[in-house]
């Protein structure tokens, strides 16, 4: 299946180029003004699909660089002047370039183009004719209105799989509202159970509704790119933050569906397991999940609490639930008598779940963080060496990583926006856009990736 999938990508990939190259000849470009070309990284299972991305921020450009470390090819469109927002997202910089836009921007090939001239616009067209998969994050309808929505370009590339991303969805009432993490994950539910028991409510620490939506996405494509192998057409996925958040609240969801169970802010601790929650030691913090009766009793046995397994008010989880205030409290007192790290000698090899609440310095010192080799080094062409977090799945048999140049070898990173103004010719990704007489450049294109490889 998987060499299926290679063979029928390249053979579409051909017959595409083809055709765009008739298409250009019939509109009477004149012969050199535009030149295609392949330089399409070899590794990794989706080598040979080439996916546009017109995305900013967090969800899109995580999704595609899921995609691009399993090595799909992924061209990344900017707005002229400013590129992604996230450019400016600091501090921290590395010189020019905000940390922020680099944890998620690897692998790619970058292009500036204004898709409100019509020469922005033709551009698209080109490259969607070459490309396998777009995706995109405007506001519903605000592609349609240029002409690169998803009816106009499957006219024209039936085999085109579109995937949107939007705050609420393409369609109802919050449809034309601009949607960030934290506001679908207000909408939906989660900063509402996020906090302590009896404060605010509280943003999660990292954009987990962007992300998801970003895992939601990466799937929903690979899944899109599967049925075009059986049926040789696309089609357009709809991903949005909120449902993505929705779906996200599972048990919570659950319970008050079917149970009439409002949820609420627990902190560390879990509304149906005792003890399952952090617990301040002497220098710190462990968390511990003891979601059985059995692990419970290794628990009170590792604490030297054995007196607990005798008191029938917790001789069951629902009786733990029941009598939570009382069990938190006589452990409260136990684990603020060591420090982290003497409790985690104590309960080493211990079937009871344990961890020690790490800071970022900590995470990247974990001896499982180090062995999993969770963090790579790479050359950025401006800035020097940066480090990248590597992608958390590995295969037994595929390419699962950051990818290499084709012509060398080191790492692809992140890429720069601008070019020079002055640059005679600008590369647009397989098309040499040359400049109106008197150097005066075209207004659809500004700036090429130094970083493509070509």
């Amino acid at each position: 299946m998987w060499l299926r999938q290679q063979f029928f990508a390249r053979d579409l990939s051909r017959v595409i180029r083809s055709l765009t190259q008739c298409c250009l000849a019939s509109v009477g470009l004149e012969g050199g003004q535009y030149r295609y070309f392949s330089n399409i990284t070899q590794g990794g299972p989706l080598a040979g699909i080439r996916i546009i991305d017109l995305t900013r921020i967090l969800a899109g450009p995580f999704a595609t660089m899921v995609l691009s470390d399993l090595g799909a090819e992924v061209i990344k469109v900017e707005r002229p002047g400013k590129g992604d927002e996230t450019r400016s997202w600091g501090p921290p910089f590395l010189a020019t370039e905000s940390c922020y836009f680099l944890s998620v921007n690897r692998n790619k090939k970058s292009i500036v183009v204004d898709l409100k001239h019509p020469d922005g616009v033709s551009v698209i067209h080109d490259l969607v004719q070459q490309s396998d998969v777009l995706i995109e994050n405007y506001v519903p309808g605000v592609l349609d209105r240029l002409g690169i929505g998803y009816d106009a370009l499957q006219s024209r590339s039936p085999g085109l799989i579109y995937c949107t991303i939007s705050g609420y969805g393409s369609s109802g009432p919050y449809k034309n509202r601009p949607g960030y993490d934290v506001m679908a994950a207000s909408v939906g539910g989660l900063i509402n159970v996020t906090g302590s028991e009896n404060g605010e409510p509280c943003k999660v620490g990292v954009a987990m509704t962007d992300l998801a939506t970003g895992l939601y996405a990466h799937g929903a494509i690979m899944a899109a790119l599967l049925e075009r192998q059986k049926t040789g057409l696309g089609q357009k996925i709809d991903c949005n933050l909120l449902s993505t958040q929705v779906s996200c609240m599972v048990n919570l969801a659950s319970n008050y569906l079917n149970g009439g169970k409002e949820a609420k802010r627990w902190g560390t601790a879990h509304e149906s397991i005792v003890p399952y929650e952090a617990f301040p030691t002497s220098d710190g913090y462990i968390s511990i999940g003891a979601g059985s009766n059995e692990l419970f009793s290794t628990l009170c046995h590792a604490l030297n609490l054995s007196e607990l397994l005798s008191d029938e008010r917790y001789s069951t989880n629902a009786l733990r639930v029941k009598n939570r205030s009382s069990l938190i409290k006589t452990l409260q007192c136990s684990f603020q008598n060591k420090t982290t790290q003497e409790w985690l000698e104590i309960l080493d090899g211990c079937p009871v779940p344990y961890a020690p609440i790490n800071k970022l310095s900590e995470v990247f010192s974990d001896p499982q963080v180090v062995h999993n080799r969770m963090v790579e080094d790479i050359e950025h062409e401006s800035v020097g060496k940066i480090k990248q977090v590597a992608p958390a799945v590995t295969f037994s048999a595929l390419e699962n990583r950051i990818r290499k140049y084709s012509t060398y070898s080191i790492y692809r990173p992140p890429y720069t926006l601008m070019l020079p103004e002055s640059q005679v010719k600008l590369k647009v990704y397989g098309v040499v856009v040359r400049p109106k007489v008197g150097g005066v450049q075209e207004p659809s294109v500004l700036a090429h990736n130094l970083s493509s490889g070509t």
